[in-house]
């Protein structure tokens, strides 16, 4: 990744840790738009993201039930029941590492921390804006990934395109929208942007399930 990408990662970042500070102590626990998460169990995976090793893990699988996603929440509530002015301290004081575990991608840094800041602020009616070239590559990033979202599977028969840049994916019925909406969509999070989208593809999205 090139330094403009690692830039925009560590702005991200330092943007969710003041997003945080602001935070009143209930709005911590408060659902966030990662589904099973809270605000706070989010806030915990990013705080662990760039400095979590394989052995940890390893070391979570049991707990985890030896699925990814469940290892990962496992990482993320145990991190996100730390106190809150430790979780916004090591989010800040690890904003411009370029790592993670070696079984996981830096890849997705970008992505990851911009998703997850939308997971944070939108149900608690806040606002972090995110440039749009910045979500353009986490839409190029998701859409070209398998697991753990399955976009190009999972919105087959779609026409997706982005309002606000050249993004445009897939064929059949369109659905459009800005292109954080769009990356939103990508990563399973469909009824938090459902208002946001236009096409003639939109009411099959919405009727058949697709998450």
């Amino acid at each position: 990744m090139d330094n403009e990408y690692w830039d925009a990662v560590r702005t991200m970042r330092l943007a969710v840790a003041d997003l945080l500070e602001t935070l009143e102590p209930g709005e911590w626990d408060a659902p966030s738009l990662c589904a099973g998460w809270r605000v706070r169990d989010v806030a915990g995976h990013l705080s662990i993201v760039s400095t979590i090793t394989t052995w940890q893990l390893i070391a979570a699988a049991p707990s985890g039930r030896f699925d990814p996603n469940r290892i990962n929440t496992v990482i993320a509530v145990r991190n996100g029941a730390r106190r809150a002015d430790d979780i916004v301290a090591s989010i800040r004081g690890h904003a411009a590492d370029h790592t993670t575990a070696r079984m996981l991608d830096t890849r997705d840094s970008l992505f990851d921390v911009i998703v997850h800041s939308q997971d944070i602020a939108r149900p608690l009616g806040r606002e972090l804006s995110v440039p749009v070239e910045w979500t353009r590559r986490g839409l190029d990033r998701v859409w070209e990934m398998g697991w753990p979202f399955r976009a190009r599977r999972r919105l087959a028969g779609f026409t997706l395109r982005a309002t606000d840049t050249d993004w445009t994916v897939g064929a059949g019925p369109e659905v459009s929208g800005d292109a954080l909406s769009m990356l939103l969509l990508l990563t399973g999070r469909r009824d938090a942007v459902a208002h946001a989208l236009q096409g003639a593809g939109v009411a099959r999205l919405t009727e058949s399930g697709h998450s």
